[in-house]
């Protein structure tokens, strides 16, 4: 019974939430295995694979031991000077402990002694016998099952047992040996079922390692989530290349076509070309949400009016399929054409008053507030860019006007792609109805950003706005809670300025933003909270772009405001530490700093005819030659030459430390000095805080 072999374990239920299928396989075999561990029926790093169709979550594992190995203890029982009496025979109080816990007094005589702290105590070396698989499988199956990311449970029938979805069969197979035990009420059985359609009975499974090509097999299903997902991704791929077609992209639509089917093939389906005429991102949308289908684009990315459907059912004639699926999509075409017709019967000027009626959050106002508030900001950033700032005001104005829509009203996911749209049909000029679709961008990580400075402008006023607004009433992210996006939004902006880049001023942007608000409506301070947030979303950013933590932080010491250059900073500081400079001057300078942050009250700027010491004269001579051009340096942005130059002072740097004492007791001289410290420490830092460099 020691034996090694593949265990399986199946639960066949019915169909299951497509959405969560891959999560719920994986997180169920991830239990499993982790029970089996546990419990030393499976080593730790055993392999493990997971299988879920719309109808059955499986796991297949091979080398699982039918009994684990048995485990020597040694159990602390209690101080010899407490087990023993005077006498050397046992004590009441050992008799007691050795009775609760099952061990004989006869056994005493092989206690072991081991120096326990500072008294001598008596040790029991016992054997656990190992787990049986038999034994611990049922449970182990119903403690996975409970974990299970499962956000509502469901009963059935006149069972007290819940689940996501009903469950019909529980299949335990330790090779070809079948594994007695029951979970959601269910005892343990040889036999699976397949397809709803292509199979029919009962299919035996004669071993555990034969699971998936037996289903596959017998039962035309494809147990493995990945494999069939594969196996769809082919066939759509084969298909659009016998249209001279591609696919328009959406893996999270092959994810859940994939947990649909448990015998995927794919067939062309058609619809009427006179739809086209509606804007294609409409009638993508409408196919991918609603149908599930997958639509076509030609060599120019336009949509062709036709696409793929992954059918459940092989069949030699797919007329059926095909003409069902075309019959069933009609509707819905016509009903995005509807509302494309219907709503560019108003203007999107028309529509603003219609944001007066709509909360954008009820402390801060409403949705044409807002609007207000983005049209002023977007005008003074655009004017700052030099940009066109009554044409992004235009566009500012007019960027939330589609919410009202009734095409938006149906796919939210259209907001800011039919406000172009409608823009265009209203004659608005084509950089206001760009700068409305692309006001939205960045939505997520790697998406692309706004292009133009009058569409910058106004994707920063919607960010800035959001950001200021709800930091304004406290509305800050916690933990893993950020209900209002505020952290998409930071990156966002930080994004927008720095690989557009832009020339803005961070902290004058939040400001701006500020003051779109009225002096009552915010009541926390918003500049320095905010500040630190976009520092701290920026140091993610970099990190992720791969520059080094250190020189990260050099940088953000200096809570930089001109986002734009942060990377020539940083490229700067890389720079600087190829020199063999660079570590004793960054020591030097953490030093001075420490040194400082003792020092009271105002320092002098330093005195020349107060310098004694020659190390400290040329010290002040240098400082003085240096601080012109690094000043000059840093003004024309030229931070690479600014840290060039401030190597050159090591050697003053050195003597000074090691012929001076800064804290005399006579208060001039020792002020002087510390003034002297304060100037080279305001030129050694002009760049980035080098003391946070490699020390």
């Amino acid at each position: 019974m020691t034996t090694a072999a593949t265990l399986l374990i199946e639960l066949l239920t019915e169909e299951l939430p497509p959405k969560a299928l891959a999560r719920l396989g994986e997180v169920f075999a991830r239990h499993i295995q982790a029970g089996l561990s546990e419990r030393h029926l499976l080593a730790a790093d055993a392999s493990c694979a997971w299988f879920a169709t719309p109808r059955r979550l499986a796991v297949q594992i091979p080398g699982v031991l039918a009994v684990a190995p048995d485990a020597a203890t040694l159990e602390k029982i209690m101080p010899v000077s407490v087990a023993l009496d005077a006498d050397g025979q046992p004590t009441p109080a050992l008799k007691k402990k050795l009775d609760a816990k099952g061990i004989p007094v006869a056994a005493v005589p092989t206690f072991e002694k081991r120096l326990d702290g500072k008294s001598e105590t008596f040790f029991y070396q016992a054997t656990v016998p190992g787990a049986r698989l038999d034994a611990v499988l049922s449970s182990i199956v119903a403690d996975a099952l409970k974990k299970l990311p499962i956000p509502k449970l469901m009963r059935w029938g006149d069972s007290d047992h819940q689940f996501v979805r009903p469950a019909h069969g529980l299949m335990l197979l330790h090779g070809d040996r079948l594994v007695p035990g029951e979970a959601l009420g269910l005892a343990s059985r040889k036999f699976t079922f397949g397809h709803r359609f292509l199979s029919s009975g009962e299919i035996v499974i004669g071993h555990a390692d034969a699971y998936a090509d037996t289903l596959e097999a017998q039962g035309k299903v494809i147990a493995s989530f990945a494999k069939r997902r594969a196996s769809i991704a082919a066939q759509l791929d084969a298909k659009a290349r016998e249209l001279n077609a591609t696919i328009n992209p959406s893996d999270g639509l092959l994810d859940e076509v994939t947990a649909l089917v448990e015998w995927p093939v794919v067939y062309v389906g058609e619809f009427e070309a006179e739809y086209l005429d509606i804007p294609q991102e409409c009638l993508i949308l409408t196919m991918q949400q609603n149908q599930k289908y997958f639509p076509l684009l030609d060599a120019a990315k336009k949509l062709l009016n036709k696409f793929l459907i992954v059918s459940n059912m092989a069949v030699d004639d797919p007329r059926h399929i095909v003409g069902g699926n075309a019959r069933v999509v009609r509707p819905r075409l016509a009903d995005a054409r509807f509302f494309y017709d219907q709503d560019r019967k108003t203007p999107l000027a028309a529509r603003l008053p219609k944001l007066g009626n709509v909360v954008y959050h009820n402390r801060i106002g409403s949705l044409l507030q807002r609007v207000e508030r983005l049209e002023t900001l977007a005008r003074k950033i655009a004017a700052s860019l030099a940009a066109d700032a009554g044409l992004a005001a235009r566009a500012a104005r007019l960027c939330k006007a589609d919410l009202t829509t009734d095409m938006v009203g149906e796919f939210p996911e259209l907001q800011g792609i039919m406000g172009r749209y409608y823009a265009l049909h209203d004659g608005e000029d084509g950089p206001v109805a760009d700068a409305i679709r692309s006001h939205y961008q960045p939505r997520f990580a790697g998406d692309a950003l706004p292009e133009g400075r009058i569409a910058c402008a106004v994707a920063l006023a919607d960010k800035l706005d959001a950001l200021t607004g709800f930091f304004g009433i406290g509305q800050i992210p916690t933990g893993d809670k950020d209900p209002f996006g505020l952290r998409r939004a930071a990156l966002g902006v930080l994004r927008i300025l720095l690989e557009t880049p832009l020339p803005l001023d961070l902290g004058e942007l939040i400001a701006d933003a500020r003051a779109g608000f009225a002096a009552d409506a915010l009541t926390q301070p918003v500049a320095e909270a905010l500040h630190d947030f976009m520092l701290d979303r920026l140091r993610g950013l970099l990190k992720d772009a791969g520059h080094a933590p250190d020189a990260i932080e050099s940088v953000l010491a200096q809570r930089p405001v001109r986002i734009d250059l942060v990377p020539r900073r940083l490229a700067a500081v890389r720079d600087f530490l190829r020199l063999p400079e660079a570590l004793a001057l960054a020591a030097a300078n953490k030093r001075i700093g420490n040194i400082l942050k003792k020092a009271e009250g105002g320092l002098p700027e330093p005195d020349a005819a107060l310098l004694r010491e020659s190390a400290e004269q040329a010290l002040f001579e240098r400082v003085a030659r240096l601080a012109p051009v690094v000043d000059a340096h840093v003004a024309n942005e030229n931070y690479a030459d600014a840290l060039q130059a401030l190597a050159s002072v090591r050697a003053e740097v050195d003597r000074f430390f090691d012929e001076v004492m800064v804290n005399v007791d006579e208060p001039a001289l020792r002020a002087n000095r510390l003034g002297l410290l304060k100037a080279l420490f305001g030129q050694l830092n002009a760049v980035a805080d080098i003391s946070r460099l490699g020390v």
